[in-house]
């Protein structure tokens, strides 16, 4: 049985450039992802860095097959995902969630964080749903009143809880987290890695956390991987990369950690 979750192998994403297109015909094509080759492995927590415009969020939707790749393939736990339709997705699409960036633009908020969790569940027919909110709220540290919220009376550390319980509902086997941290201040940046360090461990998670700030990255991730223009530049452990990076992009996204020591904003 093989260890990986993920094999990706010369993934390409072109999409229509809308700025430059003609009155007539179609839209000329910009290339985002360049031909990427990579594994994920159970249980692994592997950062996806890289500065506006990189393709890492790009990458993401097409590892949750958001986005269909134009050339090259992904293979999720073994099976070929690149360019099934929706109807052959839609069983696989529970194993696989996403945390979105902005949970007040993921989050219905004219819903009850309970229906907000439980809307997933349902729509994949889990049996037990209201026994498997209270469990999601139970793993995210939230008491079982919190049901009854709605997102704006809530922070914006207590609203990203929310969506990590709404992906670990329905008990997945990989998470993608997009820039989840980014409009969070340190205090709750830090509780929000924390509690996703936890639940990879309790629950057997497999994680790609994106994100362009290598100083959030370097606190969680055991591997990370670079992109710069839609190419990986570096892929390598975390302590290798921070000791001897190798790419010149990399060490300006070094260069720009505002801390001579990240780990000292984690203490």
């Amino acid at each position: 049985m093989s260890d990986e979750l993920y094999r990706v192998e010369g993934l390409r994403l072109s999409l229509p450039d809308l700025n430059r297109k003609p009155l007539w015909g179609p839209a000329p094509r910009n290339e985002i992802l360049k031909g990427l080759d990579f594994s994920i492995a159970k249980g692994e927590i592997i950062g996806i860095v890289g500065g506006s415009g990189s393709g890492k969020s790009t990458l993401g939707r097409c590892l949750v097959r958001l986005l269909e790749p134009t050339a090259g393939r992904v293979l999720f736990d073994g099976q070929d995902i690149t360019h099934l339709d929706e109807a052959a997705l839609r069983p696989l699409r529970r194993r696989f969630q996403m945390i979105f960036q902005d949970p007040m633009s993921s989050l219905n908020p004219r819903h009850r964080v309970g229906q907000l969790i439980a809307a997933p569940l349902r729509l994949h027919g889990v049996a037990d749903v209201r026994g498997r909110v209270a469990e999601a709220l139970d793993l995210v540290g939230f008491p079982q009143e919190m049901a009854g919220r709605y997102p704006h009376e809530m922070s914006g550390g207590q609203r990203q809880r929310v969506g990590i319980a709404r992906a670990i509902a329905l008990r997945p086997d990989f998470i993608l987290a997009d820039e989840i941290v980014s409009g969070l201040d340190v205090s709750s940046q830090a509780q929000v890695l924390n509690l996703l360090e936890r639940l990879v461990k309790e629950l057997g998670l497999t994680l790609a956390f994106i994100s362009h700030d290598l100083s959030v990255i370097r606190r969680l991730c055991s591997r990370i991987m670079v992109l710069y223009q839609g190419e990986i530049v570096e892929a390598s452990d975390t302590a290798a990369l921070f000791d001897q990076p190798r790419a010149a992009y990399t060490r300006e996204l070094l260069d720009a950690i505002p801390l001579p020591d990240p780990d000292q904003a984690w203490a």
